[in-house]
């Protein structure tokens, strides 16, 4: 079980989060970039680019491009519902829950649980904790982290 926590960066210009590991180590960094609508890109701990989401625009609902490298590996798009956030993942055959609250998201393959990501409140900007089962999708795990956040930011929560 790998064990993250997302905390966006209280002073940019735009979006910019820090990813800690368990023991405080810098693990992943996340940069905004100027474009219309969100454009993060990941790095590693030594500043090696690793992928990004980009949002597109024009569209009624969010909805984020996923790149691994240059690659598009899926998308992922918030749905119109009444009384639950609702997103639908295009990649792996995974899909995305989410309480009511938009505080809690799990991402399953079927039965298995593949991540489960928590809001910390009380904090002065967003951040998440986030627990990924296996090593080998925690690139894609914060992706997915990152575009509920972003969707949640365009709508103005």
């Amino acid at each position: 079980m790998t064990e993250l926590l997302f905390k966006q960066r209280m002073f940019s210009w735009f979006d910019s989060y820090d990813i800690y590991d368990v023991n405080g180590e810098t693990r992943f960094v996340v940069r905004g970039r100027p474009a219309w609508g969100h454009k993060l890109e990941i790095y590693d701990r030594n500043d090696r680019y690793l992928g990004k989401i980009q949002q597109e625009v024009l569209t009624f609902l969010p909805r984020f491009d996923l790149y691994v490298g240059a690659v598009c590996i899926g998308q992922i798009k918030k749905e119109f519902t009444l009384f639950r956030p609702s997103f639908v993942l295009d990649c792996n055959g995974w899909q995305v829950q989410g309480d009511w609250l938009e505080w809690e998201y799990e991402v399953m393959d079927g039965d298995r649980r593949v991540m489960r990501a928590s809001k910390e409140l009380l904090h002065w900007t967003d951040t998440y904790a986030i627990q990924v089962v296996r090593e080998e999708d925690v690139l894609l795990s914060l992706m997915i982290v990152l575009a509920i956040d972003a969707a949640k930011c365009s709508a103005g929560d």
